[in-house]
């Protein structure tokens, strides 16, 4: 069992599916991996912000 330290911790990593596939001619093997990640839109304007910062002092 868990501990809801570690369920908070699943909950936080990115969701990750893979899928393989034939070929419609059938003579290659097709694999696709999805990740899927959720941020909160504050998250993506602070991490831009200090990439503008940076290339301002550049």
């Amino acid at each position: 069992m868990l501990s809801e330290k570690q369920e908070e911790q699943l909950k936080q990593m990115p969701a990750i599916q893979t899928r393989i596939l034939k070929s419609k001619d059938g003579k290659y093997v097709i694999h696709k991996t999805e990740i899927t990640s959720i941020k909160p839109i504050s998250y993506y304007e602070a991490v831009l912000s200090e990439k503008e910062e940076e290339l301002v002092v550049s």
